[in-house]
């Protein structure tokens, strides 16, 4: 099994365990190039998912694609084995912030 794979197998199970809407898009030509690898809600939250292993940096395709959904006020955020564990903490922290921006 590939460190990618495992990273997203860690984020695939943190997100059953929340019960969180979840898939992985294929492209596969017709689909657009960048979009992170798990797509998700939560508790009313579009949430993106990029998974990386080891030292692995964002394309600039993945770049553009995650500020659009930062753009349109979603949330998008980048995991590999050293942060995929915080990723339920991560998701509540980032409900919060929005919590809170919804009132001020």
């Amino acid at each position: 099994m590939t460190p990618e794979k495992k990273v997203k197998d860690t984020a695939v199970k943190i997100l059953k365990e929340l019960k969180a809407y979840h898939f992985f898009p294929a492209t596969h030509g017709y689909g657009r190039s960048g979009v992170p690898d798990i797509v998700c809600c939560y508790n009313g939250l579009f949430l993106a998912i990029e998974c990386k292993a080891g030292k692995g940096k964002t394309t600039a395709l993945q770049d553009r694609e995650i500020q659009r959904i930062k753009d349109a006020h979603g949330v998008a955020l980048i995991v590999n084995e050293e942060n995929v564990d915080d990723l339920q903490r991560l998701i509540r922290n980032e409900l919060v912030k929005i919590r809170i921006d919804e009132w001020t």
